[in-house]
């Protein structure tokens, strides 16, 4: 059940200080993002981004593990492979397994993202409106830009619960976390700060369940459920204490969930 708030004021402190004790270089070591950290070149780091966000449910070890694999699988060079494979060569990538996302679902997000870069000319471009002048959209609308435009080519039915839909109430956390990492600055040395024309005030916390335990806990999030609704009153609350990078504290409350607050 949801806790009572604390003082705004000591919860703001608690969150500051696990923020400036959890956001170091030493965070990546057990964490996903390393593995697009490794990729000096933008693309290569938001294509493999991308695909590591994407099977990033179980065991952290695991998705680390197995997204290191897809690297291999890719040659090294992620956004070459995306755009340039050959037919022969995606078969290599049949045998892939993460849980439920499997070698159909690779071949499938690689079709979606060499479609997303040869339209959209990035990955960044295509969360957003194609009008220069247009106002930035709301994260849900961005989200379903996104999906729509990366779901266009022809693809398994099942690859699209690989993709969330915050219209149908999904959390949408793989998606928020990867935008995360694009956009949020890369001075704390986790996220990496490659994307410029999504602010970091837009983004919204990837949550799951265990962000979702310690937000409770704090009193910061009273829905039950772990949706799109519970995604929206966490980041209103987050904002009032960093309207700018409400999601930098993302990190906090992973820290917090870890070490037992």
């Amino acid at each position: 059940m949801p806790h009572a708030p604390k003082e705004t004021s000591e919860l703001h402190n608690l969150l500051e200080e696990a923020y400036q004790r959890f956001a170091t270089p030493a965070f990546i070591a057990n964490d996903p993002i390393q593995v697009p950290r490794a990729f000096s070149n933008r693309e290569d780091a938001e294509t493999i981004g991308f695909l590591t966000a994407a099977i990033a449910w179980g065991q952290r070890k695991t998705i680390i593990a197995n997204a290191w694999r897809l690297v291999r699988l890719m040659d090294g060079a992620p956004h070459d492979f995306v755009m340039h494979a050959s037919p022969k060569e995606l078969r290599r990538t049949e045998d892939f397994v993460h849980r439920t996302f499997n070698g159909t679902d690779l071949q499938g997000f690689n079709r979606g993202l060499r479609h997303v870069y040869t339209a959209h000319g990035s990955m960044e471009a295509a969360f957003l409106p194609e009008e220069a002048d247009a106002s930035l959209p709301t994260m849900s609308e961005m989200i379903a830009l996104f999906r729509a435009r990366f779901l266009a080519p022809p693809h398994a039915l099942r690859t699209e619960k690989h993709v969330a839909n915050p219209a149908r109430g999904s959390n949408a956390k793989r998606i928020n976390m990867f935008l995360r990492w694009m956009v949020r600055p890369a001075d704390r040395g986790v996220d990496l700060g490659l994307w410029k024309r999504i602010p970091p005030a837009a983004l919204h916390m990837p949550l799951d369940v265990h962000s979702g335990r310690v937000a409770r806990e704090l009193g910061l999030l009273q829905r039950n459920q772990d949706d799109w609704k519970a995604v929206e009153e966490l980041t209103l609350a987050l904002r009032r204490f960093d309207p700018a990078d409400p999601v930098k504290y993302d990190i906090a409350l992973f820290g917090l969930g870890v070490s037992g607050m």
